[in-house]
């Protein structure tokens, strides 16, 4: 009987925040001989490829292409302190694949904890155009690399669910690569990866893998190397129950990179079983991060609502993790979402200097 992946976090990166210049620094203390820099960002930080294993089948992935996305450069990380201690599994692994992982592709937004690089451009819109810098690296890569797959890593938001009660720590995708959605031989290649994922993590994260929408979008990566006959994995890490932290989201993410990998190694490009992938229940948005139900206002006419609040995730100067904003996304009757957090406010008084809360703005009031 095969062995089960035991997952094990690297301690070197506690913290969701993850500063370039210390992974910069870690990558080239422990794995020089891996590493190649294959480019600068807009603000000359530099971009690192890993190259790991000398298997037959190529795998191009990278992270942090949204720069407050780092849970698949924890990936990666926590993957190889894993496998460090799991060596059999290891070499069994990357005697079969080539993976080349571009970690951290947007090192300034990284830097800033913002999606977007240090001109605003969003990346995964950016396939058409090829404005910035760290974009036409990645495509530069993927066109000279002969790929047999790439691996898209992602985070979604919060308000994600799988059936309006579970939220979707995990989210997969096989890209569309036309309006048509057409279900062809390189998605069903990709499908036949996600499917084999959601077979082996189901039992270990019940009810909270689910399948992001192929809806076609003309400018995106993922579509983009489809469309170029790359079989493109789209992997989204979501909410995971009182863990703003993401560390059951981070320890998922590892194990689905590992099932990812040895899927793709055991396939070799075969669609055996992508029917499963249309099992995968699709993302349901349903939540806000708190509600505070039936809050009466301070106005001179009687007026009960419901309030509801997303956190913004900020990084401060010289700080080495994120702190979390609530602010005001919603106000009025938010009978049809739910809140990962509810506070009914009947009966209670709404404390503000202000007679009501105010859209978009930090929240200010108090319920007493």
């Amino acid at each position: 009987m095969a062995s089960r992946f035991v997952y094990r976090k690297t301690p070197d990166f506690p913290n969701r925040y993850i500063s370039p210049e210390k992974l910069f620094i870690y990558l080239q203390t422990n794995f020089s001989d891996h590493i190649k820099e294959v480019g600068r960002s807009s603000l000359e930080k530099p971009i690192f490829k890993m190259t790991l294993g000398t298997g037959p089948t190529k795998i191009l992935a990278w992270s942090q292409m949204h720069g407050n996305e780092s849970n698949a450069t924890h990936a990666l990380l926590d993957l190889l302190e894993s496998l460090k201690n799991q060596p059999e599994m290891r070499e069994n692994l990357l005697s079969k694949i080539t993976l080349d992982f571009i970690l951290m592709l947007n090192p300034d937004g990284s830097e800033k904890w913002t999606r977007r690089n240090a001109l605003d451009i969003d990346m995964n819109r950016d396939f058409l155009k090829l404005s910035s810098k760290e974009f036409r690296l990645l495509k530069d890569v993927a066109d000279n690399g002969q790929y047999d797959y790439a691996l898209n890593l992602h985070e979604q938001r919060t308000i994600f669910t799988t059936d309006g009660h579970h939220p979707a720590t995990l989210a997969f995708l096989a890209p569309s690569q036309d309006h048509t959605r057409e279900i062809t031989e390189t998605r069903k290649k990709a499908m036949a990866v996600i499917s084999k994922i959601y077979g082996n993590l189901k039992t270990e994260l019940p009810n909270q893998i689910a399948r992001y929408s192929d809806e076609f979008y003309p400018t995106s990566t993922g579509d983009n190397f489809t469309k170029m006959g790359i079989p493109t994995i789209l992997y989204e890490g979501g909410h995971f129950p009182d863990d703003y932290k993401r560390e059951g989201t981070r320890k998922y993410y590892t194990m689905a990179l590992y099932e990812g990998l040895k899927a793709i190694s055991d396939l070799r490009g075969s669609t055996q079983n992508w029917e499963v992938y249309k099992e995968i229940p699709e993302n349901k948005e349903t939540h806000y991060d708190v509600i505070y139900r039936n809050v009466k206002l301070n106005t001179d006419f009687e007026c009960i609502l419901d309030v509801a609040v997303q956190y913004k995730e900020e990084i401060l100067d010289g700080e080495d993790e994120i702190i979390f904003v609530p602010i005001v996304v919603e106000v009025g009757d938010i009978g049809r979402k739910k809140g990962w957090k509810e506070i009914d406010c009947t009966g209670k008084s709404f404390v503000s200097e202000k007679k009501f809360p105010k859209l978009d703005a930090e929240v200010d009031f108090k319920i007493e």
